[in-house]
Order: structure tokens, then sequence, then C-alpha cells
């Protein structure tokens, strides 16, 4: 059996893993069906205001208060959860990694003054500082995607610099050195894809973290107001709650299965892809 066979074998033994890795299916299939199932704009007022769920055939999930259509607003805030988490997230595992193998590679001034910026920006809280980002600047999807990439970098650079500390002073890396690789080629060629592996578990986590940030700074009005998200719906009927608290549930409970998934995701990627985890 390969490689890829082996690991998914593992991948598929751990029960949680393939209810996690179905969730997220089920929500880019939402995010690709979006456009065709509800064309047009979802902040379109097109119903009756606080339609109960299921109380119309043609507003499965109800509306709000001002005639949405909440299951449209779903469907599409599923293409802005996923764009903004995947898109932060490849931002901020790229940074990430080129500072911590800088870091953990050359060591020493370099070492130094790079873990003193990243220590410096993990001073503050991701929220507090998100926050503070995206209200200085307009808040847009662009905005919003650089605060979560700027929070998210320094906790992978950490991490790539433990591995790439560790890896310089393995035989094979050595070996490059004696043979006069250059530092790039040794970097890249020998030591990066041996620290992958916890790198692409701690993407998937970070993914769930982006999508939970998002929708914290669009529940407090700093969202893009030009597109529907799923923080957006919360915030807007937060003001409905006692007597439409389905209004605010729903995305809430959208927001939950899907971090939950990504979670359950990352947890079957450490089993599969950590050999000292792994069941022989």
């Amino acid at each position: 059996m390969g490689r890829g066979g082996a690991f998914w074998e593992q991948f598929r033994r751990n029960i949680g893993a393939v209810i996690g890795l179905c969730i997220v299916i089920l929500v880019i299939c939402m995010a690709i069906l979006a456009p065709y199932l509800f064309p047009g704009d979802p902040g379109e007022m097109i119903a009756p205001p606080f339609l109960w769920p299921f109380e119309d055939r043609e507003f499965l999930l109800g509306s709000d208060s001002l005639g949405r259509d909440i299951a449209a607003q779903i469907f599409h805030g599923a293409r802005v959860s996923l764009l903004v988490g995947t898109t932060a997230t490849s931002a901020a595992v790229s940074i990430g990694v080129v500072v911590g193998l800088a870091a953990g590679y050359y060591r020493g001034r370099v070492d130094d003054l790079l873990m003193r910026i990243t220590e410096v920006i993990q001073t503050i809280p991701p929220f507090v500082l998100s926050i503070i980002m995206v209200a200085v600047f307009r808040p847009s999807l662009r905005t919003i995607i650089v605060a979560i990439c700027v929070v998210s970098w320094p906790s992978i650079a950490r991490l790539v610099r433990a591995e790439a500390l560790t890896l310089r002073e393995r035989e094979f890396v050595q070996a490059g050195m004696v043979m006069g690789m250059s530092d790039f080629r040794i970097i890249f060629t020998q030591i990066l894809p041996n620290a992958m592996t916890p790198v692409i578990i701690a993407a998937s986590l970070m993914m769930a973290t982006s999508i939970l940030l998002e929708a914290g700074l669009s529940f407090l009005g700093l969202g893009d107001p030009n597109v529907v998200s799923w923080g957006m719906i919360i915030g807007a009927g937060r003001d409905s709650v006692r007597d439409a608290w389905y209004i605010s549930a729903i995305p809430g409970c959208a927001i939950f299965i899907t971090v939950l998934g990504l979670n359950l995701v990352g947890e079957g990627l450490s089993d599969a892809l950590n050999p000292r985890l792994r069941r022989r």
C-alpha cells in the first residue's frame, strides 16, 4: 500500500474525522450551489418579515425582520466564510512558514529579530488586533482577510521555527551543507518537506479560527457591507432574539457545525500524519 493509501486507511479509521470531512464537503457544496439555488441578491427583501422556518414552502428557513430569505443568506454566507477562511489561512501559513524557516535555519540575530516581531504581535489578543485593523481601514473582505492573516501567522512561524531548529541538526541537512548546497535549496527541499506535517494540521485548525474571527467582526458591524456573511445575519437578528430567535440561531448553528467539522478533520489529520499517534 502506498503512502496515500496508508494515509487514507488511517484517516478513515477515525469516525469523527470522516464525519468532519463530510461536513466540510457539505459546506463546500453549499457554497458552489448558492448562485444556482438562490440566484440574485441574497439581501433582497422578497418575503414577509418574521416568517418562521418551514412556515412557507418557498422560504424553508424563514425570513428576517426585513423579509430577506434566510436560506439564501446561509448558502451565500458559506461562500464568504470559505473565501475568508481559505485565503486568510493560505496567506498566514505562507508568511509563517517563510519567517519560521528563516529564524530556525539562520538562528542568531535573524532568529532574534524575527521572533521579537512575532512576540510583539502575539502580545495583543488576536480579536482585539483584528478589530483595530478593520476599524482603522474601511471594512471590506480584503481588510478582514489581511487582519486575520496578520494575527494568525505568528503561531505558524513559531511552530515552523521549532521544527527547523530540530531538522537543521539532522544528518541529511548537514550532508547538504557539506556538499555545498545553497541555503535556499536546503531550506525548501530538505527542511520544509519534513516540517509540513504539523503545518498542515495547524492550517486546518486555523481555518476554523479564521471563520470564527470573520463572524465575530461581522457581528460587531465590521464586516463587508456589500456581502452577506453568517456573522452579519446573527448581528442583524440580535434585536429580535426574544421574538424571532431563529434568525440568529440558524447562522449560529451553521458556524458551529462548520468549525466542528474543520476541527474534526484537523484531529484526523493529526492521527494520520503523526507516526507516534498511528495505531499499528
